[in-house]
């Protein structure tokens, strides 16, 4: 894959199924498992369709020996009755193989699915921090339904053709043991070569999928940042890497189809040139009268009957292996640790929640980051119903506070706790349970207003959720959208403002009504009529309840019970709004560049 700069990039997660080892097919059995009645009805149909197929060699015996060759019409009508009578047995039996082995197939694939996505849901923000969300969805999405069409077809024609394979060989032998041993000699020569050429195809499957996986990747990137796009005016640029990612996977797919193309004709080539050999050897014993008409008609059968099934059988042995890298895959990432795990004896938060907080000498690198200590030696604590105001710089570690207070990470050194709770001691979920977030970008899911305010609380009436939304002067916009409360807001809520966002965000959280209230930015996209309304709605939402809000604009922090200065990390000044301008010269000269640019606004707000 080619970056905006034109250099390679590299994946964070292993490469494209490279896997040969089919034993990770097997790891597939645990979620096939339950469908063990659904398996038992598959392998019965295989069973009496690979029989009856077998049958149709005798059949054929029957029908040259009994009656063309003996010259008997009723001996010819019994045979064809036979011969329909199989190939009946078949269809039924082909119909009911297929119909369980899909079946089975999708079922499993969509168990796989839930088991990932499940498993994707409980690893921690550090996991997808240094992983491509592209790669993870191409994990449950292209690699499942690479399986699905192993599991529900390859697989299925795997099976089928090496019980066909092993079936041909023994009536082979059974009919005649001369012309399979000759058989036996031209094998070598004709599997030898199709076995070389069938790795160099599989070599150039997995290229395929990588070059795949680049033009998907690279559209994602570009659908998600549309208006960056757009407003850079990047679209020709793109347009190019994008030709380039799609032609690089036109490329590498024709070489694929050319060696696979080439494969089929050398398994025709070979395999079809040994059976006219064993032809030619069997005409000349009929001629001499070693073997009869029927007998060689039946030889031949099986003789193609095998070959089928070994070309067969190669054309799918790709399949089976890609199947098996992808297999190894999904396996890897089901088997993937949380960092952020409950402990196996979880202790309980203590109640009612009283949204007590406590940084004690915590210290803490983010894991892309590892040499840079984002928070150092900090030590905080804020007691409950406290209104704090988190105030620094950039980069000085304001929001690592929040993620370590809802456990996305855990300090290398020191102690956080939440109600006097280590939160490596508690289920993480019961800790969180008790947050109400509003972040600086707030996240808007593809669905109406309702569900994206409900999400703060899913069991809420929609009563409550009008209430929240009012509170939050979320209401003032929704009545004027075209279904209210049930109108779409598109993906990410692109048919919101930013400031219309970052109220529907606020209303999710007064919903919420969490004992531990954090505020990130949470006002920053507001204009000043609705940063009124929302302050004041704040103001009464944060009554009882602990308040911590991070703000790069004093004047809405100027009135907090305690403001808090973190510079690199570390804890520098705390107290009152008054008490710093005249202790903390780095607080003084923010306050001093914001006063002048407001006009004295935040001195008056502060009195």
């Amino acid at each position: 894959m080619s970056n905006r700069s034109g250099g390679p990039t590299r994946w964070n997660m292993p490469d494209r199924p490279r896997s040969k080892n089919y034993a990770y097919l097997k790891r597939t059995y645990a979620f096939m498992r339950p469908y063990v009645r659904q398996l038992c009805y598959f392998g019965a149909a295989l069973a009496v369709t690979s029989i009856a197929t077998l049958s149709i060699g005798t059949g054929l015996k029957f029908v040259i020996d009994r009656g063309l060759s003996a010259g008997s019409a009723a001996m010819l009508d019994q045979g064809l009755a036979l011969l329909i009578g199989i190939v009946l047995v078949i269809a039924v039996g082909s119909f009911l193989r297929f119909y369980y082995i899909s079946w089975i197939g999708e079922r499993v694939v969509a168990d796989i699915r839930t088991a990932v996505f499940n498993h994707i849901l409980k690893l921690s923000p550090g996991f997808f921090e240094t992983t491509k969300t592209g790669e993870i969805l191409s994990r449950l999405t292209t690699d499942t339904s690479l399986l699905q069409q192993v599991i529900g077809s390859s697989f299925s024609i795997a099976i089928r053709n090496a019980v066909a394979l092993v079936g041909g060989v023994v009536m082979l032998t059974v009919t005649n043991i001369k012309l399979t041993g000759l058989v036996a000699l031209v094998v070598p020569a004709v599997i030898g070569p199709i076995i070389w050429y069938g790795r160099k195809v599989r070599k150039l499957s997995r290229e395929t999928q990588d070059r795949v996986a680049d033009v998907g990747s690279y559209a994602e990137e570009n659908l998600n940042a549309i208006r960056t796009v757009q407003a850079f005016v990047h679209e020709d640029i793109d347009r190019d890497f994008f030709r380039r990612n799609v032609e690089n996977a036109f490329a590498t797919s024709m070489k694929r189809i050319f060696a696979r193309a080439m494969l089929g004709a050398v398994v025709i080539l070979l395999v079809f040139g040994a059976i006219s050999t064993v032809v030619w050897a069997g005409g000349r014993d009929v001629i001499s009268g070693e073997i009869t008409p029927g007998a060689l008609s039946a030889f031949i059968f099986y003789a193609i009957m095998v070959a089928a099934s070994v070309g067969a059988m190669t054309e799918v042995m790709g399949d089976l292996q890609r199947a098996a890298g992808a297999t190894e895959r999904l396996i890897e990432l089901l088997e993937m640790k949380p960092d952020i795990m409950a402990p196996p004896a979880p202790k309980s938060m203590p109640a009612p929640a009283r949204g007590a907080v406590d940084f004690e000498n915590v210290t803490f690198h983010y894991p892309s980051r590892p040499d840079t200590a984002a928070l150092k030696g900090l030590t905080l604590a804020v007691t409950p119903g406290e209104h704090v105001a988190v105030v620094g710089p950039s980069g000085a570690g304001k929001t690592t506070v929040f993620q370590l207070l809802l456990r996305f990470y855990d300090p290398q050194s020191g102690t956080v706790r939440i109600d006097g709770m280590d939160l490596r001691d508690v289920d993480p979920r019961e800790a969180r349970a008790r947050i109400g977030l509003v972040s600086q970008d707030p996240v808007i899911f593809a669905a109406d207003a309702m569900e994206n305010i409900r999400y703060g609380r899913p069991t809420a009436t929609d009563a409550e959720v009008h209430a929240a939304a009012e509170a939050a002067a979320a209401m003032e916009f929704i009545t004027k959208l075209p279904e209210g409360m049930k109108s779409f807001l598109g993906e990410r809520g692109v048919r919101l403002s930013g400031g219309q966002k970052q109220r529907i965000a606020i209303a999710r959280a007064i919903l919420r009504d969490p004992a531990l209230l954090l505020l990130d930015e949470a006002t920053s996209a507001l204009d000043a009529e609705n940063e009124r309304l929302v302050q004041t709605a704040l103001e009464r939402l944060m009554v009882g309840r602990t308040t911590m809000v991070i703000a790069h604009r004093l004047a809405t922090v100027v009135n907090a019970d305690r403001i808090v200065v973190i510079d690199d990390g570390h804890l520098v000044a705390t107290g009152r709004h008054d008490q710093l301008l005249v202790s903390n010269p780095h607080y003084a000269r923010v306050a001093a560049l914001q006063f002048s640019a407001d006009g004295g606004a935040v001195s008056d707000a502060a009195q």
